[in-house]
């Protein structure tokens, strides 16, 4: 339920955060509630990864990319998650949820998630890989951007970003031929 009530917020105060470029950044305020905690008395790891959606969609809103997913029937999926945590979220706590875009390679978004405490302390870190299925399977990167009238190359990726995605690859091939 309390997933719930924070998407009718972030819809709800939509309209009152600006509009953002496809490589703009999202920030959503929220606090930790006693639903998100634990045995431990701190957020729930499963909880950040809840989360994390609420951060990509806002991202999604406030750019052409939710219209154009729509008008497409494109359906966004993350395909990977590299998550870090770094320090406790304790009940109560007020952090921010920072999205941004990192870049893409022919099939796959890659973006960055952070949890920021109110002294902009990282308290978790995401790498996500993400990507458009629409009724063809996989929409490629090429056709996602030009579909938003917004010619872009990707920049390139972080070193880390991009040995993981080799790191990714491998392993699905091991595990596909294994």
């Amino acid at each position: 339920m309390n997933l719930y009530c924070r998407l009718i917020w972030l819809m709800l105060t939509l309209r009152f955060r600006a509009a953002l470029p496809l490589m703009g950044e999202s920030r959503v305020t929220m606090r930790v509630w006693p639903n998100d905690l634990d045995f431990n008395f701190h957020m729930n790891n499963g909880r950040y990864l809840t989360l994390l959606d609420l951060g990509r969609l806002d991202l999604m809103l406030r750019t052409k990319l939710w219209g154009l997913v729509r008008r497409k029937r494109w359906m966004p999926v993350v395909a990977s998650v590299n998550a870090r945590f770094r320090r406790a979220l304790n009940p109560f706590q007020t952090f921010t949820m920072v999205t941004r875009t990192l870049g893409w390679d022919e099939k796959f978004i890659y973006l960055e998630q952070r949890f920021l405490d109110t002294q902009e302390r990282l308290m978790f870190h995401a790498i996500v890989k993400a990507a458009f299925v629409g009724p063809g399977g996989t929409v490629p990167t090429d056709e996602i951007m030009a579909a938003m009238d917004e010619p872009m190359v990707s920049p390139v990726l972080p070193d880390a970003v991009q040995a993981w995605a080799t790191a990714e690859r491998a392993l699905a091939d091991s595990v596909a031929t294994g």
